[in-house]
């Protein structure tokens, strides 16, 4: 039998999945790192685990992005840069590695033209690009030095010519896409980029496995989702993901969608509450990251507010529902000021929620002092 739910009741299911109701004490069991956090040079990683802990993550208190033992910062999903823990690394190095070549070739992206001219297949680019990789990076050296060095090791149709700066460079959809293979992380905090060996690195997959496991993931975070939606957040397609489809799931109809969550999750889908409590989600945040962006925000003017082409501002939630959009920047070595966007009024009691959490972001910060200022609503 098909269970029918609302979008109300999936967005109840989804902030419970992903944590924010700030019921985790200790970092690794945060569900959202069974597929990382993404990262960004705004520190969107740390914003989403301030979202999410009852404490804040600073350096003093357990910050997962500076624990450099435990966790690990580096390219995985779509080449983006995500925080993971290090024991996930293993099995998630060969679950991200491409089906087949027609796979490999569709998460290429910019370069899959150069290379069918060149003659090189998919996996044969991501596998020369994974060991020219890391071969040369067996020390600490900047994001330039190592694209440099890859380049220069790789036949010319893996590069192209770069007019801002005048020299050729390794197509970024590859080079960021074997981060994870080649078992290279980033230097947290270290400007310019820093890359450097991954301690007890996989080595580089001749096959990928447990893809499945990572189709099922996305699910049990962002369901109830479709197969496209999953693909989507691998940077695939819908074909292959259903070369990968996980058994035991259960289908679930959506306002009218046909949708997918693994079994053993919809006892929690049927009792999931909605939230009472406000989170000043980064862009980013994992979970912004659902791909049926439109069951999330409905609102094709919220859309284009949140989700921008370049420089996403973060998103307020208030009781589970995104109800506007916010920025953060500093006005003195000491002094942030948060600015909300809101799409509707706010009431007293969501405003002074809200100026608890633009503290939490000042302490991350280490900021003395911060001000919250309002758009609309």
């Amino acid at each position: 039998m098909v269970l029918t739910v609302d979008r109300r009741q999936v967005l109840a299911y989804r902030v419970a999945a992903h944590g924010l109701a700030r019921d985790v004490k200790d970092p690794r069991d945060l569900g959202v790192l069974d597929l990382g956090i993404q990262d960004s040079q705004f520190g969107t990683a740390r914003l989403a685990l301030t979202a999410r802990l009852p404490f804040v993550p600073t350096a003093a208190a357990g910050d997962p992005v500076s624990d450099e033992t435990t966790y690990a910062l580096l390219w995985s999903f779509r080449g983006a840069p995500h925080l993971h823990r290090r024991t996930d690394l293993p099995a998630l190095t060969a679950a991200l590695w491409p089906l087949d070549d027609a796979d490999a070739m569709t998460r290429l992206a910019s370069a899959r033209k150069p290379m069918a001219q060149a003659g090189i297949s998919g996996l044969e680019a991501f596998t020369a690009a994974a060991k020219a990789m890391r071969a040369v990076v067996t020390k600490a050296l900047p994001k330039g030095e190592v694209s440099a060095g890859v380049t220069a090791a790789l036949p010319e149709a893996y590069a192209y010519a770069c007019r801002s700066c005048a020299s050729t460079h390794v197509y970024g959809s590859i080079f960021q896409l074997v981060g994870l293979p080649a078992g290279v992380r980033h230097v947290p905090d270290r400007a310019p980029l820093t890359l450097v060996p991954l301690e007890g690195r996989s080595r580089v997959p001749t096959k990928a496995a447990g893809t499945v496991d990572v189709v099922r993931t996305y699910l049990r975070l962002h369901g109830p989702a479709s197969a496209a939606e999953a693909a989507s957040y691998l940077g695939t397609t819908q074909a292959k993901v259903r070369t990968v489809w996980p058994d035991g799931l259960a289908e679930v109809s959506v306002e009218g969608r046909r949708s997918w969550l693994p079994e053993e999750q919809l006892p929690l889908l049927r009792k999931a509450s909605r939230a009472a409590y406000v989170r000043l989600l980064p862009a980013l945040d994992p979970f912004l990251q659902s791909r049926d962006r439109d069951l999330l925000v409905p609102d094709p003017g919220q859309q284009k507010a949140l989700w921008k082409i370049l420089g996403n501002p973060g998103a307020l939630l208030v009781d589970g529902e995104v109800a506007g959009t916010w920025r953060v920047r500093g006005t003195g070595k000491k002094r942030l000021t948060v600015t909300v966007e809101a799409f509707g009024k706010l009431s007293a009691k969501v405003r002074a929620a809200i100026d608890d959490e633009a503290g939490r972001i000042a302490q991350l910060r280490e900021a003395s002092d911060v001000a919250v200022s309002y758009g609309s609503g």
